[in-house]
């Protein structure tokens, strides 16, 4: 190794550290789309079970090998906003990595991009460490026979259906048909045993390529540093990896300013220099409303449990506001509050979101979690950060005695009272794993008891006259369309 090379693996051989500074935001009119995409990507992140930032690093080295082959400035912005995005569908096959595995689908994400999956015994020996950790021999023993029948195509399937979901979600966002073509891409392989069409050589998108090596490159050097990441380059070129592209990282490597710009706390906060100048794009309002209602999606997606909740809570929300008096631009904030409430379940293990009977106390204090992650996710983001405590204030009760913060009454504004209502009434009207949908009555019930102590008696009464004034549809028909579909597909 020469000392340039040794100088690199020192300084940005560890893994990076929690950003903690506080992100500066412009006014709503001047906030870059990048600022925003690479913000958000955080939530990607925990769904992946990656460190904070890997989506934002990937995004670092994958434009930096753009630089190195000297991509065109038609293909940079395509490829800069899919490097961002490209875990866009990473919830949807939660639930059922979560069923398959008996395991906490977070970290099975997070193991299975280290290791070299096409390789049978690579394969096998993962799945022998992965199944099933906590059950009984013989638990484990079944889950192994199970996921063995449904040979090749149990992993395609599990890859096609992150890479569609993700791809539908890109060009719902309005990017280009080569970002949404990149990011289903993902996961295909140079020498074509990728998934989830097992494409080969070029007949994967250029894009896509860039992408594939970027990710597996900023998981080895987040994890074991510069070294290993060119280390598994060098490996994997000719089979995962585009022989060209593995050679235009490795020009790379010592560049000891990039690297550091990569190992930097806050990577999110860097990107902005690798965004093609003559295409930056503006984040406006419209903009803001779109990218709150995709991630309320891959939100929503991530449990049949929870499908379409975000978006019913956002719904009743607004409806609230309007009874009470609120405004345009009040309501607009109300709705992408209610869309953004609970991005802090991607960060909360499908074991527990879809448990058919009681958590346990450990349990319970994992999910009652999510609204920090909610707080911490929402308030990084350009345009939207001023939304991070209503939004993460939704299981606060005006006794102080709920989560996360058990703030009192006198420090709840009411627009976080109202959104913890429609939560509440979303919640207790859907479908659980362990009980039915609640009709409106039973709901009243359950609510009357808790209104002026723990609920705001306000926006209870403007629920109530907003559900007087229309024909109120739980979603539990959707809901259990969505549990069988996860039952057809395993």
């Amino acid at each position: 190794m020469t000392s340039i090379e040794t100088e690199l693996y020192s300084r940005v051989g560890a893994k990076p550290t929690p950003a903690t500074e506080a992100p500066q935001h412009a006014p709503a009119a001047e906030i870059r789309l990048s600022e925003v995409i690479a913000a958000m990507s955080y939530a990607l992140d925990i769904t992946e079970g990656q460190p904070q930032g890997h989506a934002a690093r990937t995004c670092l080295i994958g434009m930096r090998i753009a630089q190195e082959i000297n991509l065109p400035p038609s293909d940079q912005s395509a490829l800069f906003y899919g490097l961002l995005l490209k875990d866009l569908g990473c919830s949807s096959n939660a639930a059922k990595m979560c069923y398959l595995f008996g395991a906490d689908d977070r970290q099975v994400k997070h193991d299975i991009k280290t290791i070299d999956w096409p390789k049978l015994t690579a394969s096998i020996q993962f799945v022998q460490n992965q199944v099933a950790p906590n059950g009984t021999r013989l638990e484990r023993l079944l889950k192994m026979v199970s996921m063995a029948l449904q040979g090749p195509s149990g992993p395609k399937r599990l890859v096609q259906t992150r890479c569609e979901r993700g791809s539908s979600i890109a060009r719902q966002l309005g990017f280009p048909e080569a970002t949404a073509t990149a990011i289903h891409q993902l996961d295909e392989h140079w020498n074509g045993k990728g998934h989830p069409q097992g494409l080969k050589g070029e007949q994967i998108s250029l894009l896509a390529r860039i992408m594939g090596l970027a990710q597996t490159v900023e998981v080895f050097f987040s994890q074991q540093g510069l070294l290993a990441a060119t280390d598994i380059a060098e490996d994997r070129r000719g089979r995962w990896f585009d022989p060209e592209l593995v050679d235009a990282f490795l020009a790379t490597r010592d560049d000891i300013d990039f690297w550091r710009r990569v190992h930097h706390p806050n990577p999110h906060q860097q990107v902005a220099a690798f965004e093609p100048p003559d295409a930056a794009l503006i984040a406006d309002e419209p903009q803001l409303d779109a990218i709150a209602a995709a991630f309320a999606q891959v939100v929503d997606a991530k449990s049949p449990w929870t499908y379409k909740h975000s978006a019913g809570v956002a719904d009743i929300a607004v409806g609230i506001g309007e009874v009470l008096g609120f405004g345009p631009q009040e309501l607009r904030e109300i709705r992408r509050a209610g869309l953004l409430h609970d991005i802090g379940k991607l960060g909360v293990s499908n074991l527990i979101l879809d448990k058919p009977g009681k958590m346990t106390d450990e349990e319970f204090a994992d999910l009652k979690r999510h609204p920090a992650y909610t707080e911490q996710i929402v308030g990084r983001v350009a345009g939207l950060s001023q939304l991070a405590e209503m939004a993460a204030a939704h299981h606060e009760k005006l006794n102080g005695r709920g989560y996360h913060r058990g703030i009192l009454a006198s420090s709840l504004p009411i627009s976080s009272r109202l959104l913890s209502v429609a939560d509440v009434f979303e919640a207790l009207s859907a479908a659980r794993p362990y009980r039915d949908g609640l009709p409106i009555d039973k709901i009243y019930g359950i609510m009357d008891r808790d209104a002026g102590f723990a609920i705001c008696d306000e926006s209870y009464a403007a629920l109530k006259t907003w559900v007087d004034r229309q024909t109120f549809k739980a979603r539990i028909d959707d809901q259990l369309e969505a549990v069988a579909r996860l039952v057809a597909e395993i």
